[in-house]
């Protein structure tokens, strides 16, 4: 399993660090529980590939009850504000919990003109698209959501995609070649990772926003080069320094490629992003976002000029490969970027909100670290400790996921908060409150 981040000390490779403490047997695996996590299982001894199945599941049936059952476990209510849900432990159901875990950071994907449109479109159209989109699968509200996204984002064209995940390995891979060197930044999303491995090409990590060391990893390439930054990292919450990588980047000539999976449609102006927030918009050669987060929906696209674009209609494998998006979804999305545009008010609310509950939680003694956005962390860095907290916050009324290995590092573990602009100051006053207290009572803050 690979990690979704890369340490600090490790920055050359995209593979786990092997610590040599591979459970030797099943016993092994069972009896010493917590000295164990996945790292432990990304390989094993032996020549069948199943020969890491036996020491993994006498590890799970351990580590399950113990505190991993926490994840996946079934909302049974759309992602509001509010949600209920199914404790898979004792199966129970959990109810009127308050809901900091989603990404729907406008509200958005049960608005009931989101609805109404998706479901109009499932009715004329079908459930899927039932074709790869170079083939059969493309339909005209795939046209008319790529346009629009387009111009909503001030760029030539759009292309779309199935996932945000597939869109990173789609345009990483695509444009990258065996011989050329991608630069990342060493806290960059698994898809980005993934891509950079898939395009063959040199993959070097430089540490998290730090221009200086970018310029070192940049040193000494002559072939083609490509940074890639995040517009807010996922599991910080902190902005992309792009004044600083542009500059850097631009004197190498290295062409730079920014996930805005979770700033899109909230930052800037008009919504575009980190990237106009920052007045650097037209700084930066491709713009690749999520239609998971802010819209509500699922899917992904990147834009940039038309010639690029068009390039990556053959080339972006992971796109040309898999089914197109859902005639709903599509129409979904459709109805949800011109709420985005018609109700600027929603992202005044949002950083009201945030504003709000960063506040709340600094002047508790929460450590949320250097967050500047609507992800909010709280810090625990306790990877055995995490998930009876996690307990106590569900149990007591908000629903918050445990975030530790192989989503972050080691002895980073963390709960990430995020706010939506659907939320009321009820509900943050509420959860808030319930955070402090149980952070108190097992003495992470004062």
């Amino acid at each position: 399993m690979k990690p979704l981040r890369q340490p600090a000390e490790n920055l050359e490779t995209s593979v786990p660090e092997d610590n040599g403490t591979k459970p030797a047997t099943d016993q092994d695996a069972a009896s010493n529980y917590w000295d164990y996590d996945y790292s432990n299982f990304y390989s094993g001894a032996g020549f069948d590939a199943f020969d890491i199945l036996d020491p993994f599941d006498a590890w799970w049936e351990q580590a399950r009850p113990r505190g991993y059952y926490l994840f996946g476990q079934p909302i049974t209510t759309a992602p509001g504000t509010r949600v209920h849900l199914v404790e898979t432990k004792g199966n129970t159901k959990l109810e009127n919990l308050v809901n900091l875990a989603s990404y729907n950071y406008l509200g958005l994907s049960y608005r009931p003109e989101v609805i109404a449109a998706a479901q109009e479109a499932i009715g004329r159209y079908g459930l899927g698209a039932s074709g790869s989109p170079i083939l059969s699968g493309t339909i005209d509200l795939h046209e008319e959501l790529a346009e629009k996204v387009a111009r909503f984002k001030n760029k030539e064209s759009v292309l779309l995609f199935p996932t945000g995940y597939s869109a990173n390995l789609g345009v990483i891979s695509g444009l990258m070649r065996p011989g050329d060197l991608v630069v990342a930044d060493q806290y960059s999303h698994a898809s980005i990772v993934d891509g950079a491995i898939l395009s063959k090409a040199k993959t070097r990590f430089f540490r998290h926003n730090n221009a200086a060391d970018l310029d070192r990893k940049l040193q000494g390439f002559s072939g083609k080069k490509l940074v890639v930054i995040e517009g807010v990292y996922s599991m910080d919450g902190d902005l992309a320094a792009l004044a600083d990588i542009v500059e850097v980047s631009r004197k190498y000539g290295a062409r730079i490629l920014i996930d805005e999976a979770h700033s899109a449609f909230l930052f800037g102006e008009h919504g575009r992003g980190v990237a106009e927030h920052l007045g650097l918009d037209d700084e930066v050669d491709m713009h690749l976002g999520t239609f998971s987060k802010s819209l509500g929906g699922m899917g992904g696209y990147v834009g940039g000029s038309t010639k690029f674009i068009n390039y990556l209609r053959g080339f972006a494998r992971s796109r040309v490969f898999s089914c197109a998006l859902s005639p709903g979804v599509a129409a979904g999305l459709i109805a949800a970027l011109k709420i985005v545009e018609e109700e600027p008010e929603l992202r005044a609310k949002l950083w009201e909100n945030v504003a709000f509950l960063q506040e709340r939680l600094r002047n508790a003694g929460v450590d949320i670290g250097d967050s500047e956005s609507q992800v909010i962390p709280i810090m625990i860095r306790d990877d055995a400790r995490i998930f009876s907290i996690a307990e106590e916050l569900i149990h007591g009324g908000v629903y918050l996921n445990p975030i530790r290995y192989p989503a972050v590092g080691k002895h980073r573990s963390r709960f990430r908060i995020s706010v939506s602009a659907a939320h009321t100051r009820d509900d943050l006053e509420e959860g808030a409150d319930i955070i402090i207290r149980v952070l108190r009572k097992n003495g992470i803050c004062s």
